[in-house]
C-alpha cells in the first residue's frame, strides 16, 4: 500500500465503508430476525447460540457437498429447530424468556464446538460466496465500489429491511404480530392465537439467525472455528434496542457499528499509532454509548418478556 496513503484518504475511506457494507450482513439478518420476535413479545438471547450453530452447519455442508446453497438451506433448518426450541421453552412451557435465551446460547456454543472437534478437527476454509457486480451501478465511481461489488448474502441482507418493514407494517400477519406483542389479552379476545403468532415470530426470526451465521461461514471469512461469532449476535439484540424495533433504524445502528469496525480494521492495516486492543474496544464502546444515547423505549412491545396466560388481565 502506497506510503502517502492516510485514513482519511479516497481509496481508504471507500474501503472502509464497502468493508462497513459487508461487514453488516451478519448483523442485519440476525437484528431483523430478533425484531420480529421481539414484536410479538419473545426476548431471545439465544442468538448467538443459533448463529453458531447456524454456521458451522453451512460450512460443514458446503464443506461435504461442495454446494454453497445447500450450507444456507441446511443453517436455515438449523434456525426453525432452535427457534422451536427456545418457542417450545418459553411460549408453551412460560419459562424466564432471559434466562432460556441465555441456556440456547449456552448450548449452539457447547455443541458447535463439539461438533466442529469431532467432525472437521481444524480450520479449514471453503470458496464463499463471490462478489456479483451489479450491471451499471457498480461502474459509478466510488458509490459503486461501496454498494454495488459484494456477494448475494450481503443484497439479501439489506432486502431483508424493506421486506421486514413491509411485512411488520402493511401484512395482516404482521399487524398480529404487534398486536401480540402490545396487548395479547386483547388479541386473544380477537380470536387470534398468540402462541401461534408468537411461535411463528420466533422461529421466523431464528431462521434469519442462522442465515447470519452462514453468512459469516460462506460470505464474509470463508471458515468455521469455535466461537466463530464472538458475541456477534448479542450486538445483534443490542441493535434491536438502538433501532427502536423499526428494520431501518436496525439498519442504521448496524452500519454504524460495522463502520466503526471496518475503520480500526484499516487502522491496523495501515499501522497507525494506536494500541490494538484499543482499536479492538472502538465498535463495542460505541455500541454501549449508542444505546445509553437510544430513542425512548416507548415503541417496545408492552408484553415483551412477559409469559401470556389466557384468562389474566
Amino acid at each position: 500500500m502506497p506510503e502517502q496513503m492516510t485514513i482519511f484518504s479516497l481509496p481508504v475511506v471507500t474501503g472502509i465503508l464497502a468493508s462497513a457494507v459487508r461487514l453488516a450482513t451478519p448483523y442485519l439478518f440476525a437484528a431483523v430476525g430478533e425484531a420480529i420476535g421481539q414484536s410479538s413479545g419473545v426476548l431471545n438471547l439465544g442468538v448467538d447460540g443459533i448463529m453458531l450453530l447456524g454456521a458451522y452447519a453451512a460450512f460443514f455442508v458446503a464443506l461435504t457437498t461442495g454446494s454453497l446453497w445447500l450450507g444456507v438451506l441446511a443453517a436455515m433448518l438449523v434456525g426453525l429447530l432452535m427457534g422451536l426450541l427456545m418457542s417450545l421453552i418459553s411460549v408453551t412451557l412460560k419459562a424466564e424468556q432471559g434466562i432460556s435465551g441465555i441456556g440456547l446460547y449456552m448450548v449452539g456454543l457447547g455443541v458447535s464446538s463439539l461438533l466442529f472437534k469431532v467432525t472437521i478437527g481444524t480450520v479449514k476454509t471453503v470458496v464463499g460466496f463471490k462478489p456479483l457486480k451489479i450491471p451499471l451501478l457498480s461502474d459509478i465511481p466510488v458509490l459503486g465500489e461501496i454498494l454495488f461489488q459484494h456477494s448475494l448474502p450481503v443484497y439479501a441482507a439489506f432486502l431483508t429491511v424493506p421486506l421486514a418493514w413491509w411485512f411488520l407494517d402493511r401484512t395482516s400477519w404482521g399487524l398480529k404480530i404487534k398486536a401480540v406483542g402490545h396487548n395479547p389479552t386483547a388479541a386473544d379476545s380477537l380470536g387470534v392465537s398468540v402462541d401461534r403468532v408468537r411461535y411463528a415470530s420466533v422461529c421466523l426470526g431464528a431462521v434469519l439467525s442462522g442465515l447470519a451465521g452462514a453468512s459469516l461461514s460462506l460470505a464474509l471469512v470463508n471458515l468455521f472455528q469455535e466461537n466463530l461469532t464472538a458475541g456477534m449476535g448479542f450486538i445483534a439484540v443490542a441493535l434491536v434496542y438502538f433501532g427502536g424495533w423499526r428494520p431501518v433504524g436496525i439498519m442504521g445502528g448496524a452500519l454504524l457499528f460495522s463502520a466503526v469496525n471496518a475503520f480500526q480494521l484499516w487502522m491496523q492495516v495501515l499501522n497507525v499509532k494506536i494500541p490494538s486492543d484499543l482499536a479492538v474496544m472502538l465498535p463495542y464502546v460505541l455500541t454501549i454509548a449508542a444505546l445509553a444515547l437510544a430513542p425512548s423505549l416507548a415503541r417496545q412491545p408492552t408484553a415483551l418478556n412477559k409469559p401470556f396466560e389466557r384468562g389474566e388481565h
